[in-house]
């Protein structure tokens, strides 16, 4: 699961040791017996130990991105696929998808026109509205419904919720405040506080956001930092809801007919006093989105993509995609900088485990890579249902999602033609090590574009022999980590397409270097492995795809 927000990731160096020599190396001489099912369709706890143990082992140095250790764990993976009856469908005849990453440099044209009554002023980027570097596709919107929501915040944890009541689908959302209401701990609430705009505009429904400049940003008095602009996997020419920060001079004349001068709001927001809700009336914003994008380097990673055809001549045209990230955040280098500095480990050390400088990843996400190789081999060697069944094992989701980005911009099957999407990612622990979590799971993201699929994935828990805890409480809009953006189903659910998102949450090794095979509750990855397959064997008979009704989503605790 990737650590932090994913907007535009970091740039980060290409290994020295070439990801493809490994590859080669790996399905050429291959990487060890690999056996079939004990029995057709099985899905067995020997068989993920026995995968994880060596895909989380110190020979695979952390599997970081562009890493030989990457390279033998896609070699290993596609190793086993094709002696499973696997499709390849990556690249050609492949089971290997290149994931081209590229590092980019911006040239902006696009600008923020404000009307106000009869007055109208136009803000450049960079004098007086800065613009996320990445805008998509050159366009020009105009929206007449502007709203102000206060903080753009909801958080019910602290009874603060600027949304609650309020239909702002459609509408331009305006908000104050780079630290929340006083109610609001900025430390504990940075990841909802960061994404406000993405939250007006994915959960609310909002057809563009305006918020304050933040601290250290491009634009109007701050330092332009040197280097590429940012690093994508993301096709540059699609549409992007328009999100901006706007100076104190645009404020003040947004403002400028309103109930509340900007100067009382920015003193209340400053303040961390309550702020009101109100239409901005007679005021229409015109995003005019124009950049131009110049790639100064391109890097090459890989996904793993295979296919078990369905056995209906209609429906196996479609698919149900099953997703995990086996890639991981490395090894820490030793070599002091020419600063004299010790390099920065790629995750938290562990005290008392100093010496330890591979971060294994064993549950982050090796645990969700073994699960899914014991789908696609349990779908290609037991009943196949009606749909075809896609499978990707995505790179580069720990630097920023890119391995599915790439894959949802450039499919390798039609997008239109997925119906649904389980994601797996660190489902072999309890969250926060408690005993009390050994029957829990968590769901993220099932009802948020298809209440159907959620009921599909509940009917296929009631289906089992011992039924797991289905619990809701991290698909809260709130919640405090924000996973519902942070692992691979996202690029997915960008595109339209109904997601599961299956996680036992966080724990004290969580990008760790302790993060390690001896931890794992093999159990229960087998269990939650077992449900993933039942829910997707369900959705791949359905004779229709799931309802795409948007209904929002459930939070809470939850019980079977």
């Amino acid at each position: 699961m990737a650590s932090g927000d994913i907007v535009e990731p970091p740039f980060f160096p290409m290994s020295q040791r070439p990801f493809a020599v490994a590859l080669v190396l790996a399905l050429t001489l291959g990487v060890g017996p690999v056996r079939t099912a004990d029995t057709a369709g099985g899905i067995a706890t020997p068989d993920l130990r026995e995968w994880l143990s060596y895909l989380a082992s110190d020979d695979l140095a952390g599997r970081a991105t562009y890493t030989e250790g990457l390279g033998l764990a896609a070699g290993y993976i596609a190793q086993h696929l094709q002696t499973w009856g696997v499709k390849p469908a990556g690249d050609g005849d492949s089971y290997l998808q290149a994931v081209r990453v590229r590092s980019v440099t911006t040239t902006s044209r696009s600008s923020l026109t404000v009307r106000v009554g009869r007055q109208t002023r136009t803000f450049k980027d960079g004098d007086g509205v800065t613009f996320p570097r990445n805008v998509g596709a050159p366009r020009t919107i105009t929206l007449d419904h502007v709203v102000f929501a206060g903080y753009g915040l909801n958080a019910p944890g602290t009874g603060h919720m600027d949304f609650d009541g309020h239909d702002v689908a459609g509408a331009a959302v305006v908000y104050l405040g780079q630290d929340g209401p006083k109610a609001v701990d900025t430390t504990t609430y940075r990841r909802l506080l960061s994404g406000r705009s993405r939250y007006a505009t994915d959960t609310q429904r909002a057809a563009a956001a305006l918020g304050p400049v933040p601290a250290q940003v491009r634009g109007a008095g701050a330092t332009r930092r040197t280097g590429p602009d940012f690093v994508t996997a993301q096709r540059l020419d699609l549409p992007i809801p328009p999100a901006a920060n706007g100076s104190d001079a645009l404020f003040d004349f947004l403002f400028s007919h309103a109930p509340v001068r900007y100067a009382d709001l920015k003193k209340r927001a400053a303040a961390g006093e309550p702020l009101p809700f109100f239409e901005l009336d007679d005021v229409a914003l015109t995003y005019t989105l124009d950049n131009d994008y110049t790639v100064t380097r391109t890097q090459t990673t890989q996904n793993v993509v295979g296919i078990v055809e369905g056995t209906d001549p209609a429906l196996k045209q479609t698919y149900v995609a099953f997703g995990a990230h086996y890639d991981h955040v490395g090894l820490a280098e030793t070599e002091l900088a020419a600063d004299g500095k010790r390099p920065t480990p790629p995750g938290r050390v562990t005290p008392g485990q100093e010496a330890d400088r591979i971060w294994n990843g064993a549950d982050d996400d090796g645990s969700g890579t073994v699960a899914l190789m014991a789908l696609a081999r349990a779908f290609a060697q037991g009943p196949r249902p009606r749909r075809s069944l896609l499978f990707v094992w995505h790179a580069g989701e720990e630097r920023g999602l890119l391995g599915s980005r790439y894959f949802a911009d450039y499919p390798t099957v039609p997008m239109a033609q997925v119906v649904a999407q389980l994601n797996i990612d660190m489902i072999g622990r309890n969250r926060d090590d408690k005993a009390s979590e050994a029957n829990t799971v968590y769901l993220v993201g099932s009802d948020r574009i298809s209440s159907e699929l959620h009921e599909v994935n509940r009917a296929a828990n009631a289906a089992l022999p011992a039924p797991l805890t289905l619990d809701y409480e991290m698909n809260d809009p709130a919640d405090l980590e924000q996973v519902y953006y942070r692992s691979d189903h996202y690029s997915y659910a960008a595109k339209g397409i109904p997601i599961i998102f299956f996680t036992t949450g966080l724990h004290p090794d969580y990008h760790a270097n302790t993060d390690e095979v001896s931890k794992i509750e093999f159990d229960k990855l087998t269990r939650i492995a077992q449900l993933v397959y039942e829910t997707g064997r369900r959705v791949a008979d359905l004779d229709h795809a799931p309802v795409r009704d948007l209904k929002g989503p459930r939070a809470g605790k939850g019980t079977r």
